[in-house]
């Protein structure tokens, strides 16, 4: 390891910031409405499904973990693919990244929103009120920066888990062990696809290896991070998807907002308004983290030579890359408008967000395989994390479509801006000139 990639990098990131990150990142908008739509799919059996991706989350953050205290730079998976596979890979994962912030960004603004018309009324148009005006704060938030970004984050991470072990304490004692009966009720066969739902709720773990370069000191502090997140964010889903299940028994199947009708056991009619509270809190963790992740890494591509040279403003650690930022926002307002006007709802944007992270988590733990040391408990983790991208693979079936056509246009872009790509590689690779020997203090004297 080199001196530069153990050396501290000053950001304004500490491991306590960085955990909320990690925590608002994955878990987001999955515990608003997938332990509901697990529970039709496998009913009590989908408590499996939870455990199970649980337990492999852990190899797959370990692998990002590692890779990011090593290689702590903006461009996060794109850079591991670029150091491992060269600039064309590194392109397609910076591409399909970046492209999937914007759909998924929508698509948890809508989730969010919808709990919010649940509790209010106005139906479509609160729903879409709201999701503008949650992208709105979080592009806000990060314009500001990182280090308000990580205050920010630190502040609803710690709220939300809040809110969630009081709903969980308080509903808990209606809870009914007659609810996980029968455990599998459409047979053992449908953990499948429950966990197949499930995937949206447990992506995030690459999401801070972009903002690597931020933490003080990235060795120390991100896998601390991510460890003490993989907890968090672990216990918190077996929590509540429990909960949902022995609490509210076969309502849970048909719960709209199942949050909500979990805080209502425990607090009366009104827990509706502290459910959309708590999804207004879920949902702005999940998009402040991506927002920030997303708009580091299309500075970084663009400095590299993957994207518009004008993007490339803000690559810079410390610096706020607000053109890149820009992008990702009206990206996510075009992806929400054209939800609105083809009403297709948000099943689409959540699938095609799910298809372009599985490429990336695939592309990524194959580059943890490759350049962490061997005998290393990175690359253990990368081994055991290809375990869990092989069974992403197969759930994300037809929409791996997507990533593959993005990949298709990142190409394409590099083929048709060649030489600006090469350019940005040699001046990536190019040695340090030799320093000029100091002149004689005579020389150039009458």
């Amino acid at each position: 390891m080199s001196e530069a990639e153990t050396e501290p990098t000053g950001g304004p990131l500490s491991a306590v910031q960085g955990t909320a990150m990690y925590v608002g990142a994955v878990l987001g908008t999955g515990v608003i409405a997938l332990p509901a739509l697990a529970a039709e799919k496998a009913g009590p059996a989908s408590l499996l499904a939870w455990l199970a991706l649980v337990v492999l989350s852990a190899p797959l953050a370990s692998a990002f973990a590692a890779l990011g205290a090593r290689y702590p730079d903006a461009g996060g998976v794109s850079t591991y693919a670029m150091k491992a596979f060269g600039g064309r890979a590194s392109a397609v994962v910076g591409w399909c990244f970046y492209l999937a912030v914007p759909p998924g960004a929508a698509a948890a603004a809508l989730f969010g929103g919808a709990y919010v018309s649940a509790a209010l009324g106005g139906g479509t148009a609160t729903t879409t009120v709201t999701a503008v005006g949650l992208m709105v704060l979080v592009t806000a938030a990060n314009t500001m920066g990182l280090r308000v970004t990580g205050r920010f984050q630190f502040m609803l991470a710690g709220l939300l888990v809040v809110l969630l072990l009081v709903a969980v304490a308080l509903s808990l004692p209606k809870a009914d062990t007659a609810n996980l009966e029968p455990f599998a009720p459409h047979g053992w066969s449908a953990i499948m696809p429950a966990a197949a739902l499930l995937v949206w709720s447990f992506a995030g773990w690459e999401a801070i290896t972009h903002l690597a370069g931020e933490f003080r000191r990235p060795a120390r502090d991100l896998p601390r991070a991510t460890y003490s997140a993989v907890v968090i964010v672990g216990g918190l889903y077996l929590l509540v998807a429990f909960a949902v299940i022995v609490v509210l028994g076969d309502g849970a199947a048909s719960s709209e907002a199942p949050l909500g009708d979990l805080m209502a056991q425990g607090l009366g009619g009104h827990a509706r308004y502290l459910a959309a509270g708590a999804a207004l809190l879920l949902t702005t963790g999940a998009m402040n983290a991506y927002y920030a992740g997303a708009a580091n890494l299309g500075a970084a591509l663009a400095r590299d030579g993957a994207f518009p040279a004008w993007m490339s403003r803000g690559s810079v650690a410390g610096e706020v890359p607000r053109r890149s930022l820009a992008v990702v926002s009206a990206l996510s307002f075009l992806a929400l408008f054209a939800v609105g006007l083809t009403g297709l709802g948000t099943e689409p944007l959540v699938l095609l967000t799910t298809g372009s992270f599985v490429a990336v988590y695939a592309v990524g733990v194959a580059a943890a395989v490759r350049l962490l040391p061997k005998g290393t408990k990175g690359r253990a983790s990368a081994w055991g994390a290809s375990v869990a991208v092989v069974a992403l693979l197969v759930m994300a079936g037809v929409y791996l479509l997507w990533p593959l056509a993005v990949a298709g246009a990142a190409l394409l872009y590099l083929r048709l801006n060649r030489d600006r790509r090469a350019a940005a590689e040699e001046a990536a690779v190019a040695p340090e000139p030799p320093l000029e020997p100091a002149a004689d203090a005579t020389e150039g004297r009458p």
